[in-house]
């Protein structure tokens, strides 16, 4: 089995390439402005320092739910946070409308980590938009979660459908893969189990995941 660190690294990797490009075109804007001398190309690059800022701060918070230890929300999180930074990055995304089907307030932490990194993985598949499904139920002293992505066209590296099996050799898993690669780790420590299928327009990621000691009913 990969080790600790090099899963922390890998995911520190993922982290570092996803904030590249926000964190990249702050610099640039800064750049532009303290050269542009025209209020309305000032304007402009201000609007696209405003937007680059709030999709920095968009993937931090989901990185820091998906991949941290979300301190000072004690055992559970609430949804609404879940929902926030998904409805968040789909926003920034562009073209993806965004159904939530959960009617639990709060979450464990281990379920909330495995729902937005499904999310994330479903989110990153509609590349020219499309729908993005999400639930999740207790249901006999388990989790249920589901993402469904939808669209005309699906871009989904099948690499990452083994990683949330567990299928991955040690070789394979890369900064891409890490992600899928945690939460089937996750999984496998709580006794559960991720799964996926791929169809004609749909992609359905889900996973089981038994109820904590001490929180269930």
């Amino acid at each position: 089995m990969i080790s600790q660190t090099d899963l922390a690294a890998m995911l520190c990797s993922r982290l570092c390439h996803d904030m590249l490009s926000p964190v990249g075109a702050l610099a640039n804007g800064l750049e532009l402005l303290a050269d542009e001398k025209d209020p309305q190309m000032r304007a402009q690059v201000v609007e696209l320092l405003e937007q680059s800022a709030r999709i920095s701060t968009d993937k931090l918070k989901f990185f820091r739910l998906a991949f941290g230890a979300a301190g000072g929300f004690g055992e559970a999180i609430p949804v609404d946070e879940a929902k926030a930074v998904i409805d968040a990055l789909a926003g920034d995304a562009k073209k993806v409308e965004v159904h939530w089907a959960i009617a639990e307030p709060s979450l464990p932490k281990p379920a909330v980590k495995v729902l937005l990194n499904l999310a994330q993985i479903a989110l990153d598949s509609l590349v020219r938009g499309g729908t993005l499904d999400i639930g999740a139920e207790r249901r006999e002293g388990a989790i249920e979660i589901v993402a469904r992505a939808r669209a005309e066209r699906i871009a989904f590296d099948e690499t990452i459908g083994r990683a949330l099996q567990g299928d991955l050799d040690d070789g394979e898993i890369t900064s891409r893969t890490a992600a899928a690669h945690m939460i089937a780790v996750l999984a496998e420590e709580m006794e559960g189990g991720l799964q996926y299928k791929l169809g004609d327009g749909a992609q359905v990621l889900g996973a089981v995941l038994p109820e904590p000691e001490g929180m269930i009913g």
